[in-house]
């Protein structure tokens, strides 16, 4: 699939339309990690998107927060809890946590023994059961 490169001058539409589309890549690519429980970090997640500077980061936290809002509307676990920060020992960043309290499904402090529980609670659920994280 050929990604749409997001340049500097991208209207509205654009940068929709390839957070769209990178999402779609993502949810792909977490299902795949998903029956494995296997944690992927931010970086490497833009790198196995192959998506282009600049802010590979930030399209992937994009991507990421519109992929736990379609979870939210389909009452599903939070797939996007898989992707990791390194620097933050294995959790989520911030943005995790506060996509998580926007769509009322986390109201603890993201830095607390909360953020930890409801990580680990939320990185765990059916995946690896055979069972598709996306429900198919």
């Amino acid at each position: 699939m050929t990604l749409v490169q997001e340049d500097r001058g991208a209207g509205p539409e654009t940068s929709a339309e390839h957070t769209r589309i990178t999402a779609k890549r993502l949810r792909s690519h977490l299902e795949e990690l998903a029956g494995q429980r296997v944690p992927i970090a931010y970086r490497e997640l833009a790198k196995a998107l192959r998506l282009s500077p600049p802010r590979t980061i930030h399209q992937v936290t994009q991507a990421l927060e519109r992929v736990m809002q379609e979870d939210a509307a389909a009452s599903r676990p939070f797939i996007a809890a898989l992707a990791i920060s390194r620097a933050r020992g294995g959790r989520p960043a911030s943005g995790f946590f506060d996509r998580a309290r926007q769509l009322r499904r986390f109201a603890g402090d993201d830095e607390g023994p909360e953020a930890s529980a409801y990580h680990s609670k939320s990185s765990t659920p059916q995946w690896g059961s055979g069972r598709s994280p996306s429900g198919g």
